[in-house]
């Protein structure tokens, strides 16, 4: 969710409402071009069990049918994060086998190298391996890198759609959302806002 805020209001507040997977929507400008994009910022995928199955929830499944591309985070203070990531993109895969689909890997809390449990090389050969595109980053002390690793992907998604003369991906039978929510991320960042300023009164 960081991510997700810093990227769209170039704005970083450490406190959240719990993720409940919203649905975001802005103008965007690519090499001279206005789009609009979407992003949807999905709930917490893990491990189930120690094991290298993943638990997904219906609406991520739902994301990923009509996804034009993906954006893998982890943590580099969390190891457990990180190995979340294979599992994921082998779940994304069954879903679109022959999808040439555009993503990014983004390897977070870049601030916090004291504390790192994943190496910048071991996030480069995941990212290889997967055919992405790999940023380290810190949403709280880098609102630049945050926005240079999104607006790669958004070309690469652009030049992808572009490629396909309008055409949709075979397998893809779900209607993209309709219900995009600016006003939601305003009342969140309004209310986390709010909230600090009371912790702040209460010391």
């Amino acid at each position: 969710t960081a991510l997700v805020v810093r990227f769209l209001t170039k704005r970083f507040i450490g406190d959240y409402e719990a993720n409940t997977g919203a649905l975001y929507s802005r103008k965007f400008t690519i090499d001279g071009e206005q789009i609009s994009l979407q992003v949807q910022d999905t709930p917490f995928v893990s491990l189930e069990d120690d094991t290298d199955s993943i638990c997904c929830q219906e609406q991520i499944n739902r994301s990923i049918y009509w996804a034009d591309g993906f954006v893998f985070v982890y943590s580099i203070t969390d190891y457990e994060s990180y190995r979340v990531i294979r599992p994921l993109h082998q779940h994304i895969r069954k879903i679109h086998p022959n999808a040439n689909i555009p993503l990014l890997l983004m390897a977070n809390k870049g601030d916090l190298l004291r504390a790192r449990q994943v190496s910048s090389k071991e996030g480069l050969q995941l990212a290889g391996e997967l055919g992405g595109t790999y940023y380290e980053v810190s949403a709280r002390e880098n609102c630049e890198g945050v926005h240079e690793a999104f607006q790669q992907l958004c070309q690469e998604v652009s030049r992808m759609i572009g490629s396909c003369n309008g055409e949709k991906r075979r397998g893809l039978h779900l209607v993209r959302p309709k219900s995009p929510n600016m006003q939601d991320l305003k009342r969140r960042l309004k209310q986390a806002l709010t909230s600090k300023g009371k912790s702040a009164t209460t010391l």
